[in-house]
């Protein structure tokens, strides 16, 4: 299973266990190219590669860190790594030749594993003995930490705090599902489930209608 799995129901499905490692691969991959396409740094293979690393494992080892409960399970389970490290790798060898369909398949992946990532957070706080608050924080973290990493070391402001797609949002909305269907005594499976299909399909909706958050910047008068 992937970080912040380790008790989460749905590991039990070979579909869902797929989704999650091909969501790692391709967290990394994502992360990678748009490394390859910055128009200002020229990075070698070792920044595409660490940085592509940092994007699929990155908000799962800053959760562990946070709760400080022993070695994070990115690195107390190689498999994760490795699996990320095969998705930059692809984007490093591959990254010219990425098609529509390609781009495609990684927007699904994308979306499907951004609300089992804020889903898996908010249970590996939970498992932690934390209150509904730092649940949902840590749940956001999850899914969208690995690219604030990523844009932070890349000498930008992270994508996710400034106006476009709301996929901070989207995060946000899947681990509070997850943690009030659980609250209002859904199962944990059920629970899962809703956090997961709403943060995909808030994802998912966003990018069919071209959603976007404003911009809250003040506009000075002379």
């Amino acid at each position: 299973m992937l970080p912040g799995l380790p008790h989460a129901p749905i590991r039990t499905a070979t579909v869902s266990m797929v989704i999650e490692y091909l969501a790692l691969g391709v967290g990394a991959f994502a992360g990678a190219l748009s490394v390859r396409r910055d128009q200002r740094y020229h990075y070698d293979w070792m920044g595409v590669l660490g940085l592509g690393l940092i994007s699929g494992v990155g908000g799962g080892v800053t959760r562990d860190l946070i709760l400080q409960q022993g070695v994070p399970l990115s690195f107390e389970h190689p498999s994760y790594l490795t699996c990320a490290l095969g998705g930059a790798t692809l984007a490093l060898f591959f990254g010219s030749v990425v098609g529509v369909r390609v781009q495609r398949f990684i927007f699904i992946i994308d979306a499907v594993s951004l609300g089992l990532f804020a889903v898996a957070g908010a249970t590996r706080a939970q498992d932690a003995g934390l209150a509904f608050l730092p649940c949902l924080l840590l749940g956001i973290t999850t899914a969208v930490g690995g690219g604030a990493l990523r844009d932070v070391f890349s000498g930008r402001t992270p994508a996710v705090f400034e106006r476009g797609e709301p996929y901070a949002i989207a995060a946000t909305v899947a681990a509070a599902t997850y943690l009030g269907a659980e609250r209002f005594g859904l199962s944990t499976e059920t629970s899962s489930t809703l956090g997961t299909v709403t943060g995909f399909l808030l994802r998912l909706l966003s990018n069919v209608f071209g959603w976007r958050t404003p911009s809250m910047r003040l506009n000075r008068k002379a």
